[in-house]
């Protein structure tokens, strides 16, 4: 089993910018899909975007027109482009593969802390 790796989180201000990253050598060419999903202190975990081979997208209400999903082939990456960051936004996101094939192909990783102030 493969481990997924996030990364890029970071404490901004409201308004700013992040893109996340989520690595696994062999993903771009599993025809996996991935999900990204996010936990707030003291909420539920909340699924955020899919990017599903080989290349739709979706996205949760709370986060469409801001939020961007993509992947890279070469570098094995599949991003989360995080614009217009509000308060609400604060969580741990992570990365997950979808399905039960590649979910055993690929464990999830252990996340990264984005924290947005106003």
């Amino acid at each position: 089993q493969v481990q997924l790796v996030e990364s890029g989180g970071g404490s901004v201000q409201a308004g700013d910018s992040l893109r996340l990253s989520c690595t696994a050598p062999g993903f771009t060419s599993s025809r996996c899909g991935m999900d990204w999903y996010r936990q707030a202190a003291g909420k539920q975990r909340e699924w955020v975007s899919t990017i599903s081979f080989p290349d739709s997208t979706s996205y949760a209400d709370s986060v469409k027109g801001r939020f961007t999903i993509s992947k890279d082939t070469v570098k094995d990456t599949v991003y989360l482009q995080m614009d217009s960051l509000k308060p609400d936004d604060t969580a741990m996101y992570s990365c997950q593969a979808r399905g039960p094939v590649c979910t055993m192909r690929f464990r999830r990783g252990q996340g990264t802390q984005v924290t947005v102030s106003s």
